[in-house]
This record gives C-alpha cells, sequence and structure tokens, in this order.
C-alpha cells in the first residue's frame, strides 16, 4: 500500500523503455532487456505504471532470449581486463 505510481514515475519508465538514449544498434538487444524487466515486475506494478508486456511474443521465447542476451554481457565484461585504479598526484 506504501507503493504507487505517480505521473513522474511513469513518465521515467516510458521514457527509459521507449526512448533509451543508446545508439540505434543497440537498441534491439537493449528491447529484449527491457521486455525481461517488464515480465519481471509483478502484475500490480505493472498496471500501476501503465506498462504492458508484447502479447504477440511468447514469454518462453522473451526468457530465453533475456538469458542469452545477459550471459553474452557477462562473458564480454568477463573478457575485459580488469581496470587499473588511477591514483591522483600528490
Amino acid at each position: 500500500p506504501e507503493l504507487r505510481a505517480t505521473p513522474q514515475a511513469r513518465d521515467a519508465a516510458r521514457f527509459v523503455l521507449r526512448e533509451p538514449p543508446l545508439p540505434w544498434v543497440a537498441r534491439g538487444p537493449y528491447a529484449v532487456l527491457a521486455s525481461n524487466a517488464v515480465r519481471l515486475l509483478p502484475p500490480w506494478a505493472r498496471t500501476l505504471l501503465d506498462l504492458h508486456t508484447a502479447p504477440y511474443l511468447p514469454e518462453d521465447l522473451v526468457r530465453l532470449s533475456g538469458r542469452a542476451l545477459t550471459g553474452t554481457i557477462r562473458w564480454a565484461m568477463a573478457a575485459l581486463p580488469p581496470r587499473e585504479e588511477v591514483t591522483a598526484p600528490r
């Protein structure tokens, strides 16, 4: 009962899901992640935020594609060399 959706929360959700500040080439994979994020919300939260899942996409397909994409991101992140900490000169 403490949680509620304000107009600002709905605007923020719409912006993050529909107008992400990303290059066009990244928007396809981002849409997969965003669709998975929306499907993870409980139905009452989706209703409050006025978010809908794509009814034409089977839930299993969305879940599998999200796992594959997340696994790819984890693999790519693990392949990066560790960053060295930069300390400010004294």
